[in-house]
């Protein structure tokens, strides 16, 4: 008790030191809620509270009066957006119900309740969460903050704590704030009376929420460690038994505090160890023990209220994980076929070591092995560790099918236009060909190819473990000769002229006959100069074996230039228009005809028409025409007179 008393004693000069701060909230170790007050969550409206709790009117609808409450989950804009819309109460929970308060226009208390069964000479907690639920915009913004103070009395009255917030200031933005202090129940006294008085006169403003009422033992300050851990929490691998040593200390001037370590399932309900009040607890975790988490605290109190949850102070929270292995993951993606690629697999591990075939090792969750060989089939080991150093050792073993060998007879081969070839593959058990173009089947070994074009044929081959090789054959396509020894052509004697012939196919040789009277007999486009007519033949040969072709042209030999002095255009088939053959052998030719008025009643350029008699599409008068003929080079211009005869 004496302990007990100097704790008190302590405490009450840690009250003054702090009265004047905002909020002044345990420094030491807290004990679990003896008192949690938080409206409960659920629909709108929540219940309504006790009268004796408050004198305040309470109305089942948002946005209150002054002098009214309600309680709710949520609050959107009231009074013409001059408050804040709240969606959840102040932990976040969008069902948890708070207070919503517009204070009463005389100061008045707004909150009581009566909080029995404490503990005699112990220190406690008291918080509360406040938000001033006004916009600094509201009343102009000139609004009454909320003033409120807190008081712990006997349940005769007598005062032993108060705490005022002084103004709660308007926020930008919905902000709850924690209020709290320190208060010690004297010897004898296990009730106290909770009063939440507002200070601020009623009007344009004044309004908050209430949330999370709270009382928590407050003591020295408890603390505690895992043993070679410097972290709060163990891991144990399941399957492997585990020793677990947690030690704890207290401030020196409370060394006859009595201890008593607890322990929870990882879900908030703590039981005491039986006998466990030392400072020190040893915990043997089995291999079988369950996967999960478990919660360890030590908890103190004054000697005499060591028995009485309820006047305990807590450490912080301990955690030993059982962690299950690793679960079996190994596998790989066989069978895969000869020179390919195998995938080994595994998860659920932060580090994997593979062993395995031909002293193969490697590390990380997913390795490849590239143009795997038949040799590599077999049993494949990995070792996989988790975060939390729990390890498992799992195996997959490969299969590799052997793929087959394509052959081909040939890589290449040449082809005349128009002509096949059988492609000849071996190798496998079926057959695909690509392209199909020009094959005569594009599924069996040796289809018979008859491209147009150069063509790269690619053979898949499939064996009965449905594993591929690919050959191919290049085919060129030599193009068939093909000759055309050109118009036939006119010239004067002792003239030349070259043969316009064109030719077609690849490697080819040309040969023109008879030779006489030729520059070269062995190209495509000879001079010739012939002194008579000349059938000159042109015989075009592919070096390819792709055959000949022949074209031949006559060379027309006129000894002079012969010009009609008469024609009779009279339709009888004789005679019946002019023209004059031998200037084909001048292309650049011009020929006109005059009238005896000078009119032009005919011209011919280049092309050596036949005039018909006609002018403007009527038959010419008889009589003398005139003509010009300007052959463009020697001789030069020629000038006559041509009769019709009607």
């Amino acid at each position: 008790m004496i302990q007990g008393l100097k704790f008190f004693a302590i405490t009450l000069l840690m009250l003054f030191a702090c009265h004047n701060l905002q909020a002044q909230l345990c420094q030491g170790s807290l004990g679990d809620p003896i008192v949690n007050i938080n409206f409960g969550a659920g629909d709108n409206p929540g219940p309504q509270l006790t009268a004796a709790a408050t004198g305040y009117q309470y109305v089942n609808y948002d946005c209150p009066n002054d002098g009214s409450y309600t309680v709710r989950n949520r609050s959107a804009a009231c009074f013409f957006n001059s408050w804040h819309t709240l969606s959840s109460d102040h932990t976040g929970d969008a069902n948890g119900y708070f207070m919503l308060i517009n204070a009463s226009l005389a100061p008045s208390a707004f909150y009581v309740d009566t909080v029995k069964d404490l503990c005699s000479n112990t220190t406690y907690e008291f918080a509360a969460w406040i938000l001033n639920i006004m916009l600094p915009s509201a009343c102009n913004g000139v609004g009454i903050q909320p003033n409120l103070t807190f008081t712990i009395e006997k349940k005769d009255g007598t005062l032993l704590q108060t705490y005022n917030t002084n103004d709660i200031p308007a926020q930008t933005s919905p902000t709850w704030k924690q209020f709290g202090f320190f208060f010690s129940t004297p010897a004898g006294v296990s009730d106290i009376v909770l009063r939440i008085v507002n200070n601020a006169q009623g009007g344009c403003g004044n309004d908050l929420a209430l949330d999370d009422i709270t009382f928590k033992p407050c003591g020295p300050l408890v603390t505690s460690s895992i043993e070679g851990n410097s972290n709060n929490t163990e891991h144990v691998c399941y399957g492997t038994a585990k020793t677990v040593t947690f030690t704890s200390s207290l401030p020196p001037s409370f060394s006859t505090y009595a201890l008593q370590w607890q322990s929870s399932a990882h879900n908030g309900v703590w039981t005491d160890i039986a006998g466990e009040t030392s400072k020190i607890l040893v915990q043997n975790f089995a291999a079988n023990t369950p996967v999960g988490v478990y919660d360890f605290r030590v908890t103190a109190a004054d000697p005499d209220n060591i028995a009485a949850a309820k006047c305990r102070v807590a450490s912080p929270i301990l955690f030993v994980q059982v962690g299950a292995v690793p679960a079996k993951s190994a596998t790989n993606n066989g069978p895969v076929c000869q020179n390919g690629i195998l995938n080994l697999s595994a998860a659920g591990g932060t580090q994997y070591k593979w062993t395995g075939v031909n002293n193969f090792s490697a590390t990380g969750s997913s390795v490849n092995i590239n143009n795997v060989q038949l040799a590599a089939a077999g049993k494949y080991y990995v070792q996989v560790v988790d975060q939390y150093g729990c390890s498992l050792l799992d195996s997959t073993i490969a299969a590799i099918n052997p793929s087959p060998v394509a052959t081909t007879s040939f890589k290449e081969v040449a082809i005349c236009t128009g002509k096949n070839i059988q492609l000849i593959s071996s190798g496998g058990g079926t057959y695909s060909w690509l392209p199909v173009t020009g094959l005569s089947s594009a599924v069996i070994a040796d289809p018979i190819a008859a491209p147009l074009i150069d063509t790269r044929y690619r053979v898949t081959i499939t064996n009965q473990y449905a594993c591929v090789d690919t050959a191919s054959i290049a085919v060129s396509v030599n193009e068939s000769p093909t000759a055309n020894a050109g118009a036939d052509r006119i010239i004067i004697a002792g003239t030349a002229i070259k043969l316009l012939a064109t030719a077609t196919g690849g490697s080819v040789t040309y040969l023109w006959t008879p030779s006489n009277y030729i520059n070269d007999p062995a190209i495509l486009q000879p001079t010739v100069h012939p002194p008579e007519d000349t059938r000159y033949t042109l015989t075009v040969t592919s070096a390819n074996g792709c055959g000949e072709a022949t074209a031949a042209a006559n060379i027309i030999v006129f000894k002079a230039i012969y010009i009609p002095t008469a024609f009779t255009p009279n339709s009888d088939g004789l005679n019946d228009t002019w023209k004059i053959p031998a200037l084909n052998a001048f292309p650049a030719f011009t020929l006109v005809v005059y009238n005896r008025l000078g009119q032009i009643v005919f011209e011919n350029k280049n092309t050596n028409q036949a005039w018909d008699g006609t002018f403007k599409g009527e038959p010419a008068a008889a009589g003398s025409y005139v003509y010009v003929i300007d052959l463009k080079q020697a001789p030069g211009i020629i000038k006559g007179s041509v009769l019709i005869i009607r």
